[in-house]
């Protein structure tokens, strides 16, 4: 098993482009384990973590309800954000700048083939990285992501998931607010989810953290956590 990780920070980049990059590097290493089914080949899969940050886009999974974007086309353009339909699990949801958005490509024959292990280990991750700051964060039951006090009605989603998985290759991943502009969650149905509310590290904190900190302790419980040989 292969557990080294290539690590990338893509920056702030358009979402059609940043998916384009995706579905290029997850068909190519779904395309290797073919071949090494076909041929009999015990050629290495590479393992990427890619973190970056999009301009304001809404983005609805297989799963969701176009009707829980809130906006029209006019809309839309009003709030200089873009809308696409896309290949992951889930509902719809917001990616902005001030948010950490995760997309872990990895062959979880390298590591463990359980996707929702999966899910729950890269939610672990999100909630020690809010303890680093000293924010007490947890699992809503019946739900992905990660929530702060969940078992009350003040329960608030601070990091959102849908995945896509083949072959156990997996593309998409996570949103994480931290300095997010919580005010384009008023513009959907967050994951089509009416009734509870969207913070972020910023708003919890009453200042903004250093995106840069965030991002590596982040970086670090993913790792040790997956037990990732990261470069």
């Amino acid at each position: 098993m292969n557990k080294k990780v290539e690590f990338i920070d893509w920056g702030l980049t358009d979402y059609h482009h940043a998916w384009q990059k995706q579905e290029a590097v997850f068909e190519g290493t779904v395309a290797l384990k073919t071949q090494n089914r076909t041929n009999n080949t015990q050629l290495e899969t590479p393992n990427y973590l890619i973190f970056c940050e999009h301009p304001h886009v809404y983005t609805l999974g297989k799963s969701g309800q176009p009707e829980n974007l809130l906006l029209d086309e006019q809309g839309l353009l009003e709030k200089k954000a873009t809308y696409y339909k896309i290949n992951r699990g889930g509902d719809i949801t917001y990616h902005g700048p001030g948010q950490i958005v995760g997309y872990p490509i990895l062959d979880l024959d390298n590591f463990f083939t359980d996707i929702h292990l999966y899910l729950r280990t890269l939610e672990e991750a999100v909630i020690l990285t809010l303890a680093d700051f000293g924010i007490a964060a947890g699992r809503y039951e019946g739900y992905t992501g990660v929530w702060l006090d969940a078992d009350n009605d003040k329960a608030r989603k601070i990091c959102a998931m849908g995945v896509r998985c083949s072959r156990w290759v997996t593309m998409h991943g996570f949103a994480f607010n931290v300095n997010t502009d919580l005010d384009y969650f008023k513009n959907i149905v967050p994951c089509g989810i009416d009734d509870k509310d969207v913070t972020s590290i910023q708003r919890e904190l009453g200042y903004a953290p250093d995106m840069d900190e965030v991002k590596a302790k982040l970086k670090g419980h993913i790792a040790r956590l997956f037990k990732m040989e990261l470069f």
